[in-house]
Parts: structure tokens; C-alpha cells; sequence
């Protein structure tokens, strides 16, 4: 899908670019927000583990699929992991188009 496709798809509310980025100072309220209380953890590492479990279900979840979702923002600790045996980005990217990539330290780039 080309870039004019994507962004008509955005447009006409049939698809959206899925943003699984959050950082460190947001990650708590996301984890709260499903279901996870703070205090789950015992420092950041298993903390981002945590999301890391959260958004590699999002990913495996046979809605997350270019019918709606055109892209994702990933966050740089999330491109590191895995998803099914597989780096996180190829394990996001079922249909074979690439993902969008934003870090929020560094530079955006589609792999």
C-alpha cells in the first residue's frame, strides 16, 4: 500500500497507524489500564517486560492485521525483543509491508 492509500484509509476512518510505544514514565498507567497494578513489579526491568508481554499480545492478535492497522510505532526496547520466536518487528509485520518505527530519542526510520 502506497503512502496516498494509507493516508485515505486514515482519512476515511478505515485504518490507523497502531502506536505501542510507550516509554518509561507512561508504562505504569498503561499496564494499570490493563489490569496490572503498580507494585506488580519490583524494578524497570521487569516493568518493561511487563509491557513487553501486553504489546506482544497485541501483536500476535489476529486483529492486528493490515485490514486496519497501516503501521506501528514501536518503542526502541520493544524493537529489541522478540514475538513469537521472531524479532518484535518482523513478528508485527504478518503482511510483509514493513513497520513504522518511532523512537522517541532517536530518528524515524521504516524497516
Amino acid at each position: 500500500m502506497n503512502t496516498a492509500d494509507m493516508t485515505a484509509k486514515i482519512a476515511a476512518g478505515q485504518g490507523f497507524i497502531a502506536a505501542l510505544d510507550q516509554s518509561g514514565g507512561s508504562t505504569p498507567k498503561a499496564l494499570k489500564g490493563y489490569g496490572i497494578e503498580e507494585g506488580a513489579w519490583s524494578n524497570d526491568e521487569e516493568m518493561f517486560g511487563l509491557i513487553h508481554d501486553m504489546r506482544s499480545r497485541i501483536i500476535r492478535s489476529k486483529a492486528f492485521n493490515g485490514d486496519r492497522v497501516i503501521g506501528a510505532i514501536l518503542f526502541e526496547r520493544t524493537m529489541d525483543g522478540t514475538v513469537n520466536g521472531k524479532p518484535t518487528p518482523a513478528g508485527a509485520d504478518r503482511q510483509g509491508r514493513g513497520a513504522v518505527h518511532q523512537d522517541r530519542q532517536g530518528p524515524r526510520r521504516r524497516i
